[in-house]
Order: C-alpha cells, then structure tokens, then sequence
C-alpha cells in the first residue's frame, strides 16, 4: 500500500470525523433563536480580554467561553446614537449624515430598514427592552413589541448625571432593582421562559443595558472588588499629545474633564466608580445568561453581546468616548452560534459592528437587504484563524475615519492631518508614526479604505450607498 494512498486516506478519516463531532447548525430547519445583548459605554475592560487587569466581569467571562470572543472588535462610529444608528440600520454615517449625538437617527433610518425589522418580516416575535437606539427610543413597526419603560433614563432616586465622575457623592441605599437595566433583563427573561412569547414563533431578544454609561453610581456592593486605595491609573503619557496633530488635540480636549480630573484629584474615584457600574452590568448578563441556560430553546439560541463604542479614563489626556483612538473605538463582541462557533475561541481579525446585521441575517437565512453596507462575519465564526482582508472603520465627524488592521491603526482627520500607530508593538498608540518613510507603504495600503464620498454632516441624505475606496473581492 503506497504511502501516498495512506496519506490520502488519513485525510478522508480525519475530514470524517470533524463531519460527526461538530454539529450542524439547525439541522432540524428550525430558524435559530437570537439573544442580542447590548451594553453603553462599556470599553475592553472585560476580564477576557485582558485590558485592564483590575476589571471583574466573570458572567461576560463566561459568554466568551461559550462561543468566539472578538478581540479587535470596533464601534462605527464612537457616539451612542451614530453607532447604534448604523449598525442596526446598516448604513454607515458617510452614507446617512447621521454622524454624531443629536443627529437625530430617525431622520437617517426609514422605518422598515432596520435589522429587527428583517427579523419581525420573517415571522419572528421580536421584542426589546432598554437601550438599543439612542434615548431608548425606536420606531414601533419594527417590534412585536417593546418595554414600556422608556423615556428618561432611571440611574436611580436622587442620582444625578456626574455623581461617582466629577462630582464625589455615593448613593448607599440604592438597590439593583432601581436602575432600569434590572428591570430591562427581567422583561427578556420572562421572553427567553417562552411564558410570554409566541410558541410557534422563533424569537429575537434585544437586551440593550445602559450602565456603564454615567452616572457612575451602582449599589455599594458592587464596590466592594475595588478599594480606592487598590485603583491603578491606566497606562498614560504626560507627552502623549505631542506627536499629534491639532486635529487630533482638539479632538482629545486635555483642557475639559482631564483638566478637572487632575484638579479635583477624583481620576482613581473615577475609575473605581466605571468599574463597579461595569460589574452591575456584568450581573445582568450574568442573570440573562441563567435564564437562557433554563430555556426549552437554549440549544437553537445565537447569543451576540456588542457594545456601542469604547470609552476612555485618561488615556491621551481624553475622557468618554468621541475619538479614534484604541480606548474609544474597541469593543467586546462574543458569538454563540451553536453548531457554528467552537468553545473558548478568539479571533484576532479586525470588525467593526457593522458586521452585526450582515452576519445575523445570513445565520438566521433572511435575505439581507441592498442597503446593507457591513460584511458578514460567519466565516471568521466558523474558523477564527481565517485569512482576512477588510479592517475595521470607524467614523467621528464628517471626514474623520480611522482604519484599524490586526497591526495598525491610521486615522485622517478633516484637514488631512494623519496619525498611524503599530498597535501589535505599541498598544496604547503612544508614538505617532504618520511622518515616518518607512511606514508609508503601510499608511498608503491604509488610506486606500477610506469613503471616497461624504455626505453632508447632519442632513437627511436619499439611499445611494457609499462606498469605500477599497471593495473585498
């Protein structure tokens, strides 16, 4: 028998196997469930991802050992309601004019575009609670229905928006039940029961929760994991901004909240507060993810948790989200896909969360619509180490973009001022090397994604999709 036929049959044997042990996904041709978790303002300060080793979320831990964690994940645009505007309507701001907070995305987003929207056409109930457009607020024809308690956001009584930021105050007798995300998690927890849904019918569940968003306030207890005195700075530069263009300076603004961070001295306190109110949240998950684990459907369920944007503590002298640097653009984003994703993977490949809509539709077998600008993912969620070819782009201000590749990341501003940074070798972008010649063959390749047009910032634009410089093949 020639070594060439035994080889051959190795082969056939091992491509056998991997056929019986990896499920199938919806093999009966049910039409699969979908949990979709959203969560504002939570930056990579999650335990699996390493950033920041004080962080505890052990429940979004836990999700990730279940399915495939994203570790270069990126926002789209790093404001809520831009963001959230373009991944659950598909296009991206350069095609909408729905660039920053106050660009109102209902004007940018026609009713019936919209990715639950896809998902009610198909025959699925489709509820949501909490946050997942801007203001908690979302066009009705797009749901089965909605949590009614909507309107003005609930941090709790007597909280007011920069307590446990600038402002020292703490609320100790403030309970879970009175932020709003508790009773956000109850409503899809009742859904995920099946009590409260139609039995013939798939469900899509969107989650959406607000903390950590400000106010920093959370119940005492969550503070218990992180004593004032035990709170690290994360890693900065008092010359960071040096090497930045003015675009750049202006747009990390040292003389606003970091000015006042270094007078009031509240930059630890700070910190202590986002990482209590990310470990409130991290309960919630840890609530839905039970629930689901208790559901006759657990099986047949794709779980996507995403946040809108990132969100820096100090980093380059720039507080909140609003910039296209590391800390504002990368988010978590973990997949189950039973059948599809394997177990405690990670995928290093650059997305940016306008792969959300594209990949959901083609995993749920719903055809996805023309106006859908994002690439679908499935194939990076069937083989994490797959090649690919497109970065992750993100969007802030009519002609600010930057693009971020597994290694690098290049920003253009407006003025055609740029920033690149070798982020494999300098993870907190510290050295700006946009005016180095022998980088210019990266920052040229770079350059080739950026939108070739812009629509103008703000205004109502028709459907004529834009496109990038630079198409996938």
């Amino acid at each position: 028998m020639s070594e060439c036929f035994l080889k051959t049959m190795k082969r056939i044997l091992f491509f056998a196997l991997i056929s019986i042990c990896i499920p199938q996904f919806s093999l009966s041709g049910e039409k699969p469930n979908v949990l979709f978790i959203a969560i504002d303002d939570l930056n990579h300060w999650v335990g699996h991802l390493g950033r920041n080793p004080q962080a505890k979320t052990p429940n979004i831990d836990r999700l990730a050992a279940m399915g495939t964690a994203f570790t270069n994940a990126h926002c789209a645009v790093p404001a809520c309601e831009p963001s959230r505007c373009a991944l659950m309507g598909g296009r991206r701001p350069w095609t909408t004019g729905c660039y920053k907070n106050g660009h109102k995305w209902k004007k940018h987003l026609p009713a019936g575009d919209g990715l639950s929207a896809q998902f009610l056409k198909a025959g699925y109930h489709v509820a949501g609670a909490g946050k997942i457009f801007h203001s908690m607020d979302f066009h009705q024809s797009e749901w089965t229905e909605y949590m009614s308690k909507t309107g003005k956001f609930s941090n709790g009584p007597g909280v007011d928006k920069y307590d446990g930021f600038l402002v020292d105050k703490v609320h100790p007798d403030l309970k879970d039940e009175d932020i709003i995300d508790w009773h956000s998690a109850d409503y899809i927890i009742e859904r995920l029961s099946g009590k409260k849904t139609d039995g013939d019918k798939p469900f899509f569940l969107a989650c959406g929760l607000y903390k950590p968003h400000l106010a920093f306030v959370a119940p005492r207890k969550y503070y218990e994991d992180f004593p004032l005195d035990s709170i690290q700075l994360p890693p900065h530069r008092e010359d960071d901004l040096d090497d930045i263009p003015k675009a750049g300076v202006k747009m990390a603004g040292p003389g606003g909240d970091h000015a006042k961070f270094l007078k009031n001295g509240r930059w630890k306190a700070a910190i202590q507060s986002y990482l209590a109110t990310c470990a409130y949240t991290d309960m919630n998950v840890g609530r839905l993810l039970d629930a689901l684990e208790k559901s006759p459907q657990k099986d047949n369920t794709i779980v996507v948790l995403w946040t809108d944007h990132g969100w820096s503590l100090g980093e380059k002298q720039h507080w909140r989200k609003f910039a296209l640097w590391e800390e504002t653009t990368r988010t978590p984003l973990v997949w189950v896909v039973p059948g599809v994703t394997t177990p405690g993977t990670r995928c290093d490949q650059p997305v940016d969360l306008m792969s959300l809509y594209p990949t959901l539709c083609e995993l749920a077998d719903i055809e996805i619509p023309k106006h859908v600008e994002g690439k679908s993912i499935v194939p990076l969620l069937e083989n994490p180490e797959k090649e690919w070819e497109l970065p992750a782009i993100t969007t802030h201000g009519r002609g600010n973009h930057s693009i971020r590749s597994r290694t690098h990341r290049y920003i253009r501003y407006a003025d055609g001022s740029e920033e690149l940074y070798h982020d494999a070798e300098d993870p907190y972008e510290w050295k700006n090397l946009a005016n180095d010649d022998a980088f210019a063959e990266v920052k040229a390749e770079l350059a080739k994604w950026l939108p070739e047009e812009e629509v103008t910032e703000g205004k109502v634009q028709g459907s004529k999709k834009q496109k990038p410089k630079k198409q996938a093949k």
